[in-house]
């Protein structure tokens, strides 16, 4: 249907200036045409009611029939203002006398009073006889079945109506100008807000991002737009800032991770070299070459690992979906801990929790609903970070329990916390693992990247203690995937703890 309607051209000023001149307009005219309608009848009326009240006097029947009615000249007061009156003899034949003045050019009648059309009673409106006047007629019987046609002139009807449509014309142009002139300056003012915003939305257009529209008042049609424009610029602004630390991000993963691709990739191109050269090599040589490059490979192997599980925690993560004992969980991790490495003491305790602030209370079960292999994960990577990142002898103590998501336990943010997944809901039941350790803490500025993919504290980059700098970066992924979050307090001489935070598993909870 729409392809059926005429398409609007021009500016919307122009529109509306036309729009609003053509219904004024159409006002107007509509107006003035029932005030002429109105006039002219009433006017009408009046003639007729004069005609009707106007009965001949009896004699004049008969000195019409009798030829003895005086000439215009001896009856110039027989009758009053305009009257013309004709006569009709029983047969319905006219007659040759008339009563009125003859200035002006009377009636049109036919010479039978059958032709006439007239009835008695009803006024009718015929031509004059030349010219382009008008007679108002009425028949009107008399004695001896006569007929008298009692006729006035409409020249005062006529010339009032004219100089009404006149005047008509005369004022609906004035009220056409007038719209046209007033009216354009009308919709300017309204649209003066709309211009506002066609600069400003200019300027946006030209980069100005951080401009927005002032016109926001809802109780106006231009407000309730500027403020849903308002709305969108901001929605299109952070998406816009979202897009460009997303490239950045990509740009500095790619970087990254072609960095740590190329150390070791040199490293086994070098030493394979060395051992493909013509030369006569020691065994002891070659053994460490041979050493070197499959470290070398190991190592890229692991980044290579750790990359496609990211990609994998990324577009389609796929857990299991289990009730977890944590306790168990954690247990097992520290057990195995310690016996990989007796540098660092670990011990495992309840969780620090409003009710008990010291961590004094018997350990309990803490149930979740996930990927036990996953957790897993992220609670040895958690442990390895604390073993490698710390000074030999620093404790590490790892804490279990259930509370309820809030600043002072976990799960929401706060001063001094940070993480890159979203907040829970406060006062949400939680099931918790922290570690934490006694080392030396991190500035804010490392802890607020702790969490990115490959970012290493060291400034060096140090590849000492191996590792891809991605481990945190799949804890987080992998926290988030299970509905929780990994986040991290810490402040420089402080230590740092870590703290998985996951939805706890209600009684009798299926996965």
């Amino acid at each position: 249907m729409t392809r059926f309607l005429p398409r609007p051209s021009g500016s919307l000023r122009r529109r509306l200036v036309l729009g609003v001149t053509v219904l004024a307009t159409a006002a107007v005219l509509a107006s003035q045409t029932l005030g002429y309608v109105v006039v002219r009848s009433w006017l009408l009326d009046r003639v007729d009611e004069q005609l009707v009240e106007f009965h001949p006097p009896a004699p004049a029947f008969y000195d019409a029939l009798d030829g003895t009615l005086p000439t215009p000249r001896e009856q110039p007061d027989i009758l009053p203002s305009d009257f013309h009156v004709y006569f009709y003899d029983a047969s319905g034949r006219l007659l040759n006398g008339s009563l009125g003045s003859e200035t002006k050019p009377g009636p049109r009648l036919a010479d039978d009073a059958q032709d006439l059309g007239l009835r008695d009673g009803h006024p009718e409106t015929l031509p004059a006889t030349s010219g382009d006047g008008r007679w108002r007629v009425m028949l009107n019987p008399g004695p001896g079945g006569m007929n008298a046609v009692v006729t006035l002139p409409l020249d005062t009807v006529d010339g009032a109506a004219s100089k009404i449509l006149w005047l008509n014309a005369v004022l609906l142009a004035v009220t056409i100008v007038a719209l046209v002139a007033l009216g354009r300056w009308v919709v300017r003012l309204g649209l003066l807000p709309l211009t506002r915003t066609e600069g400003i939305a200019q300027d946006i257009t030209a980069g100005r991002l951080n401009l927005r529209l002032p016109d926001t008042d809802p109780r106006t049609e231009i407000g309730r737009l500027g403020r849903v424009l308002n709305s969108m610029l901001d929605r299109l602004q952070k998406a816009l800032l979202a897009r460009e630390a997303s490239e950045a991000r990509l740009r500095r993963f790619v970087a990254d991770a072609g960095h740590e691709l190329r150390t070791p990739l040199t490293v086994i191109q070098g030493y394979a070299q060395l051992a493909l050269r013509p030369e006569r090599r020691l065994a002891r040589e070659l053994q460490e070459a041979n050493r070197f490059i499959a470290q070398n490979a190991q190592r890229m192997s692991l980044l290579v690992d750790d990359l496609q599980l990211l990609a994998t925690l990324d577009k389609e993560p796929s857990y299991r979906r289990e009730r977890v004992d944590l306790l168990s969980l954690a247990a097992d991790a520290v057990t195995a801990t310690v016996a990989h490495s007796a540098s660092h003491p670990v011990g495992l305790g309840p969780l620090y929790t409003p009710a008990d602030p010291t961590g004094t209370e018997e350990l309990d079960i803490a149930e979740t609903v996930g990927d036990p292999h996953r957790l897993r994960q992220i609670l040895e990577n958690l442990l390895s970070n604390a073993r490698i990142h710390t000074p030999p002898g620093t404790r590490v103590h790892v804490r279990v329990g259930t509370t309820e998501a809030g600043p002072g336990t976990g799960g929401t943010d706060r001063p001094g916390r940070f993480t890159v997944s979203p907040a829970l809901p406060e006062r949400m039941l939680i099931s918790v693992i922290e570690v934490a350790d006694q080392g030396p803490g991190l500035v804010p500025v490392d802890a607020e990247l702790v969490f990115e993919r490959f970012y290493r504290a060291d400034p060096a980059r140090s590849r000492l203690h191996g590792g891809s700098g991605l481990g945190l970066a799949i804890a987080a992924t992998i926290a988030e995937g299970h509905g929780g979050r990994l986040e991290l307090d810490t402040a420089p001489g402080h230590g740092c703890t870590f703290r998985l935070v996951l939805p706890a598993a209600g009684p009798g909870q299926q996965p």
